[in-house]
């Protein structure tokens, strides 16, 4: 049995819990963008692909109404297929930023991503000495927007650059000048959690769940995501290691809706 809040915008969402998890998506209210609309949205991923996969209809319906959506992409996304003789990382890291910006206009963004190339696999966690300068780049980052809505990946991600970049971006906000007037809405996007074998349980935290209706702008997501070439295809074919996104973890993406998470 599901708990329920009732927030200050008369909506009632269920708190997710550990045992709720992601196993019952359907059950979660369906909103629709109107409740997200904004002038200033910043997207955060932690590599090149993840704000297509977890936030691509949110980008595209924002887009339509004519918002300002800006994406920041955290790591340079090379430890996908780090055996390619054919794609080494200076390579690799240029492809897979052309299919990000490919994969954005096609969502309908003309604003220009960000890339901030740190190494993947090891974006800065709180304890790690290479934190502040990290921290630094991103809060300069967010003095220049000031967004009124952040997209970050879900806190409890399986994912170690999932969870780091979540950290990062959290950090970066503190401080931030202005302290009291600058206070932005924060949705939280889960990737690898849709993977069962992986999912991660939580608790003690207070945090709703909901689902955005992106049924109007569905196919437009899914050929953002087939962009992203390098890590649905055999494009890069001399990795025997190499990543690649299964049929059954791109179905997740596929949904006419995207879950959000929200803390309260």
């Amino acid at each position: 049995m599901l708990s329920v809040v009732l927030l200050d915008d008369g909506f009632m969402n269920p708190l997710v819990d550990s045992q709720f998890s992601f196993s019952n998506p359907t059950l979660l209210p369906l909103r629709s963008v109107d409740t997200i609309a904004t002038n200033s949205v910043l997207v955060v991923a932690p590599h090149p692909d993840d704000e297509t996969l977890g936030c691509g209809g949110a980008i595209a319906l924002l887009r339509a109404l004519g918002c300002s959506v800006q994406v920041l992409v955290i790591s340079d996304g090379t430890l996908s297929h780090p055996r390619s003789v054919k794609y080494p990382a200076p390579c690799l890291r240029i492809l897979r930023e052309t299919e990000t910006l490919e994969a954005l206009s096609i969502l309908g963004m003309n604003q220009i991503a960000t890339f901030l190339r740190l190494q993947d696999g090891s974006i800065p966690i709180l304890k790690s000495p290479r934190l502040q300068e990290a921290v630094a780049r991103c809060r300069a980052f967010l003095k220049t927007l000031m967004p009124a809505t952040i997209f970050l990946p879900w806190r409890f991600d399986p994912h170690p650059d999932h969870r780091a970049t979540w950290q990062l971006i959290r950090t970066a906000l503190i401080d931030l000048e202005p302290p009291k007037a600058y206070a932005p809405r924060i949705l939280e996007y889960p990737i690898w959690d849709w993977d069962v074998e992986q999912r991660r349980g939580f608790a003690g935290e207070q945090v709703i769940g909901w689902r955005l209706d992106v049924s109007s702008v569905l196919e437009i997501k899914l050929r953002a995501i087939a962009a992203y070439r390098s890590q649905t295809t055999d494009l890069i074919d001399d990795d025997p290691e190499g990543f690649r996104l299964t049929p059954e973890m791109l179905a997740n993406f596929a949904q006419p809706w995207e879950l959000y998470l929200e803390e309260v």
